[in-house]
């Protein structure tokens, strides 16, 4: 650590889900897809992957194309980037000139990127029940930046309370995170065309089975955009590779997949809410591709219990939310294992 900026001695990084390497366990931590990409998106990646000797196309033209399309936007209104976290980490970069504000208890890399960067953060608390009181931001005069829905608490807040924030202070910047809004969200996308101060970041990490990948997208008027431009063509301008371009446009091209995906995703989620419910659990509504839950057992006992019978879910060791798991809604075959799972672990003796 002797070579180690003294402004970053006191960072701590963002701790990503465990990734175990053999294929033993269900993984349900890190709120990936539990389906795999559209076989299209496959056969993209491998054609790609002739041409790997070539950069890819730094303006990522046929993607762009094909995203505005689907998200019914311009090209000058989209910006892509090394999954949602590049793109994030360019916000914090680029437009936090004023401060920003989150809640405390969202996605980890707000505080994380706050640090490295040295911006002011004024973090607010959840109300008791673990939504965002949006009434608390309204005097902040710096960048507003929320998850929504959030994470890891799964609840949602509707666009027009969120467009509320946005229209109290045009001098104002608000980022939407929606990494998790195809889920039952309600998209911000349809408004950027009429504020200037509201920019909304999508990843295709969750809905589109592309986690692995790494594809992020903003959503933002001209003058936005044209800022995170500068920031990444001044940093790394073939950040997103040709394999993963290729895979998000097939992925938007393969829309049935996608959307049975979704249902099925939303029906399973439906039914494991249920079957918590039925063993004593506390289920938060869910606007997500995750549940929210808080047992009959605090959840610092169960994540240990559950990964020693081969089962990954996420815990937070934070005081408000120690009790609960973050469980990411797997296949219907894993999700009854889970249920059966903590079923026996809830009858044996503590």
């Amino acid at each position: 650590m002797e070579f180690l900026d003294q402004r970053l001695s006191q960072l701590k990084p963002y701790v990503p889900g465990e990734q175990p390497q053999t294929k033993d366990f269900i993984k349900l931590n890190t709120n990936e897809s539990a389906f795999p990409p559209a076989a299209t998106v496959v056969e993209a990646a491998a054609s790609a992957a002739e041409s790997l000797q070539l950069y890819p196309d730094p303006t990522l033209g046929n993607l762009t194309g094909a995203l505005s399309s689907y998200l019914g936007v311009t090209e000058s209104e989209i910006f892509l980037g090394n999954g949602s976290d590049e793109i994030l980490a360019f916000c914090f970069q680029a437009l936090m000139g004023k401060g920003v504000a989150f809640p405390d208890i969202t996605y980890g890399f707000y505080s994380v990127f706050a640090k490295l960067y040295g911006i002011p953060a004024k973090v607010i608390p959840l109300q008791a029940d673990l939504s965002i009181d949006l009434k608390v931001y309204a005097d902040f005069s710096g960048t507003i930046i929320l998850a929504n829905p959030n994470a890891p608490t799964s609840l949602g807040l509707p666009a027009a309370a969120i467009l509320q924030l946005v229209q109290e202070k045009p001098e104002r910047l608000v980022i939407v995170d929606e990494a998790y809004v195809e889920f039952g969200g309600e998209s911000l996308v349809p408004y950027v065309k009429d504020y200037a101060n509201l920019l909304v970041v999508g990843t295709f990490s969750k809905a589109w089975q592309l986690a692995g990948g790494r594809l992020g997208y903003a959503v933002g008027q001209v003058n936005l955009i044209e800022v995170l431009q500068r920031v990444k063509f001044s940093f790394n301008p073939y950040s997103v590779n040709a394999m993963t371009a290729a895979c998000g446009l097939a992925a938007v091209q393969a829309l049935p997949y996608h959307e049975a995906c979704l249902k099925e995703t939303v029906n399973v989620r439906a039914w494991t809410t249920e079957a918590l419910r039925d063993l004593g659990f506390e289920v938060l509504p869910s606007q997500t591709n995750f549940l929210f839950v808080k047992g009959p057992v605090s959840g610092s006992l169960l994540y240990p219990a559950l990964k020693n019978r081969k089962i990954l879910v996420r815990w937070f060791d934070q005081p408000r939310i120690k009790d609960y798991l973050r469980i990411s809604i797997g296949t219907l075959r894993e999700m009854e294992i889970l249920v059966t799972t903590l079923k026996e672990i809830l009858t044996e003796p503590q």
